[in-house]
């Protein structure tokens, strides 16, 4: 990589981690398009390159989470008993998602992924309140939602905040704690994801030098490394601004990407 890309994705990583660590989405949605953009420019196989661009971004959330989460930890924000009830079923999608997006092509995967970017836009932008008394579910229920969390998280390469975060403030959790408990949730998502993605991946013909199964580990070392300093700095913004109002911003810049997306199936 020469020096031009390697700020580029040292941007990218930036700008990936500070949003994890603001609103706990792993920074997966905000990566993955333009991971997808260098990937295309760079010649990659073009019936891999989505593929690659979401196996990529789901190992960097691996670290951005760490990172993210001792940061929400030290604000104690993190529910903890929470993140144990949901990591079961979360392990077990987040295998489970990248076998089922490796048999999607290219087109049918930035369909997937535009569609469930503009579904976290909606739920971003969406003002409705939960009934007072809902509460979560028990252990069974919050297994099937960690299942669902994990597989959709490996098919996009996101970290599930997504979908966690409108999960949790529905059933009545307040938004600092669901954004840093997400942020927690990122980890098993993204370290299950990524072992499936090697796995998965690794007698994939025609990947690039430098390839673990669908990951390009030299875009990994560069975007994890801005991502993990850039992380702790989102969160700690996050226990300071008003984070509705950041996330209707947010839910612009999510359009625009899966806009994107919708764009890259089509061409």
């Amino acid at each position: 990589m020469d020096w031009s890309l390697i700020l580029i994705l040292l941007a990218m990583g930036a700008a990936g981690g500070f949003a994890a660590g603001l609103l706990g989405i792993g920074g997966g949605m905000v990566l993955v398009p333009f991971i997808t953009m260098i990937y295309t420019a760079e010649h990659f196989p073009p019936e891999a390159v989505v593929h690659m661009a979401i196996a990529t971004s789901l190992a960097t959330i691996m670290f951005t989470s760490l990172s993210s989460v001792r940061a929400h930890h030290a604000h104690g924000a993190v529910l903890w008993p929470i993140v144990r009830l949901l990591t079961p079923g979360i392990v077990v999608g987040s295998w489970l998602g990248p076998w089922l997006g490796k048999q999607l092509n290219t087109t049918a995967l930035a369909l997937v992924f535009a569609a469930f970017v503009a579904f976290s836009a909606t739920q971003m932008l969406s003002g409705k309140k939960p009934a007072g008394a809902r509460e979560l579910p028990g252990a069974p229920g919050m297994f099937a939602a960690g299942g669902v969390f994990g597989v959709v998280s490996g098919v996009v390469g996101a970290g599930g905040g997504f979908m966690s975060i409108p999960f949790m403030t529905w059933c009545n959790v307040k938004i600092h704690n669901a954004v840093a408990t997400s942020a927690a949730l990122g980890f098993p998502i993204a370290l299950s994801g990524t072992l499936s993605n090697i796995w998965f991946g690794w007698d994939q013909p025609g990947l690039p030098p430098y390839s673990l199964g669908y990951i390009y580990l030299p875009a990994l070392a560069v975007i994890a490394t801005a991502s993990v300093l850039a992380a702790p700095l989102g969160a700690r913004a996050a226990h300071r601004m008003p984070v509705q109002q950041l996330k209707r911003i947010f839910a612009v810049i999510l359009y625009a990407l899966a806009g994107y997306m919708l764009w890259k199936a089509f061409h």
